[in-house]
């Protein structure tokens, strides 16, 4: 350094140029986003494939990642005690605690809760009434998950609904938006005396396993799972994401692969059901030791959660993924989840299952315990006010064996009442203004929540269901079950495809100012399990007030021309064109 710095200078830019050349060969930091890490890993990684592929997320995987629901609970809840109605991003949220906005319906929440294989005990029975009456609107309704609603809660009410309902052992959690809903099992489960299996263990399992599982939260669309032991009453568990269908393996049997597997019960595994959207869960020939059935259904969500669509609700649930990916390669990669390989068999080589008994949720049968029966009790359109579930509970304590089993038919059996007591508890039962026996058509009436009570739907489902039933009683006297299923809108939730008639409901315009009223279309020919097949289109847009005439005209069709007594109406349905179907049933009107 020249004479012109001073002896200090010199040694401040000697010092100066030193730490310069340290800081060149200091590691920098990367500028690359930090791996995802914890329970929502699964999650993000996945959305951060789709936007490194150049997609854009939808707006709900934003709001799960940039407020995770759970978390936002403490906001959520303040936020609702002022008195402050949900953005829609909050709504969203708002549903993973299964709290549901229903604007502009109702200016209130809907809850959901959870109730695995659809059983509660009758004191937690009388106590959900007891939150309703308080709470919410005085009744509830059972759904097509064997599941319990509460309606008309106002916002203030909404966090104590949901940690009233804790309280006494029932959670609402992950019921709502993106979750694993209500697992459901055989309605008849451990007291069916041609059941194969007891659901209840296995449906009870799984529930605790996603309730204790953070990865089980937050897939890319909602996502069912359902048991079916082979019981008298369906489950529906082909109109799931996975069904889980109990089957016997005959001694001797041989995998696929020429190994032999142990005899006994099973579950057959059927993939990719969403009967809205035309499709019921096929089988993939893999069976399940039922013990393991929590664990590869945790390995088919993984799956899912990395392969699901994240770009398009309207194809973002399982189905899709398999139709993308074929089955084979889809089991291929849940058995690296699994890190082992699954069982396959032929189908040939199993029994036939059981047949399902299409009025088993409706009225007295007897019960594999000597001298014990089920009573099924038969509800308008699934709903209940406060009043009769006290009296339904109190039943259940002092006849049965003090538990309430919700059925996928939007009814409720009491369990174990004695031969003896079997006359109390059918009085009991009409005096709450029930039955316990009804005609075939009204034992099979389904209909969603309708639009007194869900923004999506275009029809009031449960008064229409009721007047279909009135009409059509007195008219045409029916002696073989006939399944009558009302959905509101596309989402399906009365599975309006399955019905032997399905309707959905539809704005029809009635004249050339554009002025619209409730109406529907109607489809007819749908079945479920061993009859499974997809209802086809007959009428559209028929005006609500005509439809039980054109439902009265199709029974009186099948009457007239099925092939013999005991042809159903679904086999009647299918060996007619539908402008065949629609000139019988206006002839016969």
């Amino acid at each position: 350094m020249g004479d012109s710095f001073s002896p200090e200078q010199r040694r401040w830019l000697e010092g100066f140029a030193s730490g310069a050349a340290a800081v060149r060969v200091i590691p920098q930091p990367s500028r690359e986003a930090a791996e995802p890490t914890g329970p929502e890993a699964i999650h993000l990684k996945a959305q951060d494939r789709t936007t490194a592929a150049g997609q854009k997320l939808v707006d709900q995987e934003k709001w799960k990642r940039n407020d995770n629901p759970f978390e936002a609970y403490r906001r959520l809840k303040a936020e609702a005690l002022a008195g402050a109605k949900p953005k829609p991003e909050d709504n969203f949220r708002w549903r993973y605690h299964g709290l549901f906005y229903v604007a502009p319906a109702q200016d209130s929440y809907m809850c959901r809760m959870r109730v695995p294989n659809g059983i509660l005990k009758a004191w937690q029975f009388a106590a959900v009434a007891d939150v309703a009456a308080r709470l919410g609107g005085g009744y509830t309704h059972v759904t097509t998950r064997a599941n319990l609603q509460i309606r008309e809660i106002l916002p203030v009410n909404g966090p104590a609904v949901l940690e009233d309902l804790t309280d006494i052992g029932i959670v609402s959690r992950g019921s709502g938006a993106d979750n694993i809903r209500n697992v459901t099992g055989s309605a008849t489960a451990g007291i069916d005396p041609h059941e194969l299996v007891d659901t209840r263990p296995h449906a009870r399992a799984w529930h605790h396993h996603i309730l204790n599982t953070r990865e089980m939260y937050g897939l890319p669309r909602k996502f069912n799972v359902a048991f079916d032991g082979a019981g008298a009453v369906a489950t529906l568990e082909d109109t799931n994401d996975i069904g889980f269908q109990a089957v016997v393996v005959p001694d001797g049997t041989l995998d696929r692969a020429g190994a032999p597997l142990a005899s006994g019960v099973w579950y057959r595994l059927a993939l990719g059901g969403i009967t809205g959207h035309q499709d019921f869960a096929r089988d993939t020939g893999v069976i399940v030791p039922l013990d393991e059935a929590t664990r590869v259904a945790d390995a088919i969500v993984r799956v899912f959660i990395a392969r699901g669509d994240r770009t398009n609700r309207n194809k973002a649930r399982l189905k899709y993924v398999l139709d993308v990916m074929g089955f084979d390669p889809f089991l291929a990669e849940v058995e690296a989840v699994l890190g082992t390989k699954l069982s396959r068999v032929e189908a040939a080589v199993l029994p036939p299952r059981p047949a399902y008994d299409r009025l088993g949720h409706i009225g007295v049968h007897a019960q594999r315990q000597p001298g014990l029966n089920w009573v099924g009790v038969a509800l308008p359109a699934g709903k209940l006010t406060c009043a009769q579930m006290d009296g339904l509970a109190a039943l259940s304590q002092s006849h049965g064996d003090g538990d309430i089993r919700l059925t996928v038919w939007q009814n409720l059996l009491i369990s174990g009442v004695a031969d003896a007591h079997l006359d109390a508890v059918k009085v009991g039962i009409v005096a709450l203004g029930l039955d316990w026996t009804v005609t075939p058509l009204r034992a099979g009436l389904i209909a969603c929540t309708g639009n007194q009570g869900c923004k999506f739907a275009a029809s009031d489902t449960k008064s229409h269901a009721i007047a279909i039933a009135d009409h059509c009683e007195p008219r045409v006297a029916l002696d073989q079950p006939i399944n009558i299923h009302l959905t509101g809108c596309h989402n399906s939730c009365a599975q309006h495809y399955i019905g032997d008639i399905g309707l959905i409901g539809a704005k029809v315009t009635i004249n050339e100012e554009g002025d619209q009223v409730e109406g529907y279309h109607l489809h007819a020919g749908g079945g479920y399990g061993s009859d499974a097949g997809i209802a086809k289109l007959l009428y559209s847009d028929v005006k609500a007030e005509a439809v039980p005439g054109k439902v009265e005209g199709l029974l009186r069709a099948y009457m007239d021309h099925r092939a013999h007594p005991e042809e159903s109406f679904a086999s009647f349905a299918r060996r007619h064109a539908p402008e065949q179907l629609i000139a019988l049933a206006e002839a016969a009107a």
